[in-house]
This record gives structure tokens, sequence and C-alpha cells, in this order.
């Protein structure tokens, strides 16, 4: 393998069955807008999406209601499992966190992530792992690397979202009490992993962000 606090739950008339959804529905006009950084000290900066459709880079929108609404990030270790484009990472970054580390397989994204790390002034305070997430978790965890805030946003309709917080819980990466956020759709939203508190859920069209805590600490459940 080579290297290279979140929102609060608020209920509101959009809230759907027991699962907690705010659900936010933006107007769709079908046009199609650029990729960029919603917000901190790079906010406005276009990023690179990766070409022939296989990645799925959160949208602009996402982004910027989940990281608006997160508490301060400032120095803030930061892991991106399922990188693509980077996006979510590099949210974190330009919203203050310290060090933000990237695990993507994929040759095309891959160079697509390196791309906008470079092209942003990012690369002394991020590392790329390229990896499949489960090997990269395990090697983390040998490492004993921690982390406050764990990004992930694995295929849709798979069962790798489960398998990845589950191996995360097992290699102590998590730091206590700290915040695992998922992207997922709402047709396949995860099982419960024990040790994770699953504290909101917000849904954009879609797409369902799910925020969870650590209720053990780095170093491996209790």
């Amino acid at each position: 393998m080579s290297e290279e606090k979140f929102f609060a739950g608020r209920h509101t008339a959009g809230v759907t069955g027991g699962l907690g959804f705010a659900a936010v529905f933006p107007k769709a006009d079908g046009r199609v807008f650029p990729l960029r950084v919603t917000g901190g000290k790079l906010v406005g900066r276009r990023l690179r999406a990766p070409s022939g459709g296989r990645v799925r880079p959160s949208a602009d929108r996402v982004r910027e209601s989940v990281f608006a609404t997160m508490g301060p990030l400032d120095g803030a270790r930061v892991l991106d499992l399922y990188a693509g484009s980077g996006a979510l990472g590099i949210e974190a970054l330009s919203r203050g966190a310290e060090h933000g580390v990237f695990v993507e397989r994929a040759a095309s994204p891959l160079g697509t992530l390196r791309r906008n790390l470079a092209q942003l002034g990012l690369r002394d305070r991020s590392s790329v792992l390229r990896s499949d997430v489960r090997s990269a978790i395990r090697q983390l965890g040998r490492r004993g690397e921690c982390y406050d805030l764990i990004l992930m946003d694995p295929p849709y309709a798979s069962e790798e979202a489960e398998k990845a917080m589950a191996a995360v819980l097992e290699a102590g990466i998590l730091s206590a009490g700290g915040t695992l956020v998922l992207e997922a759709s709402r047709h396949h939203l995860p099982e419960e992993v024990a040790g994770l508190e699953r504290l909101d859920a917000r849904r954009y069209g879609d797409t369902v962000m799910l925020r969870f805590r650590n209720c053990n600490g780095c170093g491996g459940a209790e």
C-alpha cells in the first residue's frame, strides 16, 4: 500500500417516519453546477470531478448544509474513506481541520484527488493511501492512528458501510466521542453497528447523511 462537531438533530415539518430525517428538497431544474468548496478559507474554489461517472462526488448543497452546522474543526484530524475527488475531506481542511488522510483505490479518482489537493495547496496537510478501505483501516490501526472525524461515502446499494464502520471500531482509529459521518442512499440505509451511537440523519432528496458518535475510543472497543 503506497502512502501518499456536526449538526444537532432538529425535528422539522419534513421529518420522515421514525428515522429522524430532516428533509431538504432544493429546486431541481436540470442545471449542472461546478463542484466547489462551500466554506472556510478555500470557499468558492473549484474541485475536479473524476471522469467516467463511476464516482459520485457529494453535492455542494449537501456538503454546505452538513459542514455549516458542525462545530469548529480547528485542529481536527480527519479520515476520508472512499475519497473519490476528496470533496468531503477537502471541505474539512478548508474549515480548519489540521490534517486529512484520504483513502481511494481506483486509479482515475486517485489522480483527480491528488490534483485537487495540489491545486488547492493542501499537500502538506494531507496524505493519500491507495488501498481498499478495510485494508487501509487495518493499517492505520496498526500504526496507532486516531481521528476526530471520519467521513465515509461508500458505494450505494452495497454492504460496504456496515463492514467499514465495524472495521473502524475494531481498529480503534476513531477517538472517544469522535464523529463518523456516512453518506448513504435512502433506499439502502446501513444496519446499526454496536459501539456507534447514531445521533441523527438528514435527507437531501435520495441522499441521507447520518452522524454517529463513537462510544469507545482509540485503541479499540473497551
